[in-house]
């Protein structure tokens, strides 16, 4: 036997070994650190933009989608991915709670917006939810802009974002109204600006935020834009291919001031003075292009995106609402205002495209509260619905309180669907609250228009998990909500035989859409139930910023690259 050859060749092989067994290990650690990058646990997109669209049904994506272009609600559907069961999980389903519940993460039992207005039993009036008189207008000589954040209890992720960057991230809300401005731009944000209209037309903003208006606002307001949107409102496309809303003339919409009937075209010069002159522009699809121009000019003027400190943008489409009030859901008005506000989208995603960079940004998209089809067209249909004659109703009920308590000062309001007890009295008359609740809730059931009532005890001592008591309790504030909840039958409301309204628990209200779309975001769709305090919770876990302090949502994963 050759010991020599034998040796040598053990020796290559151990060699062949060592060195198999090395590259292995520099491959796996290569693949490893490949790994590391692939799956780094968030992303830092340049720029977030949040967009909710005032009053949308979650149907309005698929009711007009072949009507829609391929750059705007179809690109965020098709490149991006879609909650197609996502829900409010609180009422009244409003425009301010609706706003800061997206931002906050949580619902009015924790953030404490009840309403968009609602009575403070603790200094015994009705306030605004934004209201604040300590702060001064800027951009106006009207106290348009006496408005702050404060209301809202906990912070925003505008404010995580903030807070996590040491100031750096830029933080902008823009809205037609005040509250779809200032609730999602949050405690923090470099300003918030909304549309005054009247006589003036211009975009201001609230000394809580700055004592001046910048450059680039002087100048769009100066530009002649808004008075650009003074003229005739027709349709967009023929009105013979919009066949997925009824008839262009009929009982069941409203009229602005003015008009003989509620047919296209619609005159906006000739109905200028009648009906609040540039406020006329926010009932039509003109707010909504409005308000992107205004978006497009902060994308320059604040340099938003521009570097590697992630900025977030807020953006509140509100003139779908006013359309929607005036029309209904089934009008041809409302489908006109989703295919403008469509070109306005691709208009605003082409830009981000161009300045920001495409797969540099990230958005998502969804609504402050849906609304309910025309009670009178759905009776119309032989379908269950009605309105509620609110004279007879509060006429019944001081009866019921004279006759019981002797004294109808035992309830010192009424409002947003909740009764509000004098606790002095009820004490006084040697009363238990609980039994006072309990009466009072049993007498309005008694009236045939109501599906549930509500005590604060029930709400204080339970714990629901689904259904309506859930929605109400997630709508309940201890320090702010009343002591009885009222909750109408389905598709009866407390409104105008013309024009659709919101505020319930149904699934009309509460169902709208939640699109994702950008960096960071997967492509797909998901039927899985997802909530409204979902949305920050799922952007702050992208970003990897800490979530608003108030979070009760969960971050949605199957979003997430």
């Amino acid at each position: 036997m050759n010991y020599k050859n034998s040796a040598v060749g053990l020796f290559t092989a151990f060699m062949c070994f060592t060195s198999v067994a090395v590259l292995a290990q520099r491959k796996s650690k290569k693949d490893k650190e490949e790994k590391t990058v692939i799956t780094a646990p968030f992303v830092r997109p340049k720029l977030v933009v949040g967009i909710v669209v005032d009053q949308m049904r979650y149907d309005y994506l698929t009711r007009f989608y072949d009507q829609y272009g391929d750059g705007g609600f179809k690109r965020l559907m098709n490149e991006g991915f879609n909650c197609k069961n996502n829900h409010f999980n609180y009422a009244p389903t409003y425009t301010g709670p609706g706003h800061a519940s997206v931002y906050t993460g949580t619902t009015p039992a924790t953030h404490g917006i009840i309403g968009n207005n609602w009575y403070d039993k603790q200094i015994d009036k009705e306030v605004y939810c934004v209201s604040d008189a300590t702060y001064s207008s800027v951009g106006t000589t009207s106290d348009a802009g006496q408005v702050s954040p404060f209301q809202n209890a906990v912070t925003t992720v505008t404010d995580e974002l903030r807070l996590h960057t040491q100031m750096r991230g830029k933080v902008i809300g823009i809205a037609l109204k005040d509250r779809g401005a200032v609730l999602p731009a949050g405690h923090t944000a470099n300003a918030a600006y909304w549309f005054h209209g009247k006589d003036e037309g211009r975009w201001i903003t609230s000394s809580f935020y700055r004592t001046d208006l910048p450059k680039w606002v002087l100048d769009f307001n100066a530009s002649g834009k808004a008075t650009s949107y003074k003229k005739p409102w027709n349709t967009l496309k023929s009105i013979d291919s919009y066949v997925e809303s009824g008839t262009d003339d009929n009982a069941y919409e409203g009229k602005f001031k003015g008009e003989v009937n509620s047919s296209f075209p619609h005159d906006i010069p000739a109905l200028w003075e009648e009906n609040g002159q540039y406020d006329l522009i926010k009932a039509t699809p003109y707010g909504n292009s409005l308000t992107a121009d205004f978006a497009i000019a902060a994308l320059d003027g604040e340099n938003l995106g521009s570097d590697a400190i992630t900025d977030f943008l807020t953006v509140s489409f509100s003139s779908t609402d006013y359309v929607g009030h005036m029309y209904g859901v089934n009008s041809k008005e409302v489908e006109d205002t989703y295919l403008h506000l469509d070109a306005d989208l691709e208009r605003l995603l082409t830009t981000l495209d161009d300045k920001v960079g495409v797969g540099a940004y990230t958005v998502f998209l969804t609504a402050d509260h849906a609304a309910v089809d025309v009670p009178s067209y759905l009776k119309d249909q032989k379908i269950p619905a009605g309105y509620t004659d609110s004279k007879a109703v509060k006429e019944k009920f001081a009866a019921f309180l004279k006759y019981t308590y002797g004294t109808e000062d035992i309830v010192k309001n009424i409002s947003n669907s909740q009764v509000f007890l004098d606790y002095k009295i009820v004490k006084n008359l040697d009363l238990e609250l609980r039994e006072v609740e309990e009466q009072i809730a049993n007498e309005f059931m008694s009236y045939g228009i109501y599906e549930r009532v509500f005590t604060a005890q029930q709400m204080l001592e339970n714990n629901y998990t689904h259904g309506v008591p859930y929605i109400i309790q997630n709508g309940y504030n201890p320090q702010r909500s009343g002591d009885v909840m009222l909750v109408l039958k389905p598709n009866y409301i407390q409104y105008g035989t013309t024009g659709s309204t919101h505020g319930s628990p149904y699934k009309y209200d509460t169902h709208v859409p939640l699109l994702f779309f950008g960096q960071g975001i997967k492509k797909g769709a998901t039927v899985a139930p997802t909530e409204i305090p979902d949305i920050a919770p799922t952007i702050a876990a992208m970003l990897g910023i800490a979530f608003p302090n108030g979070t009760t949502g969960k971050p949605i994963s199957e979003v997430l690259k």
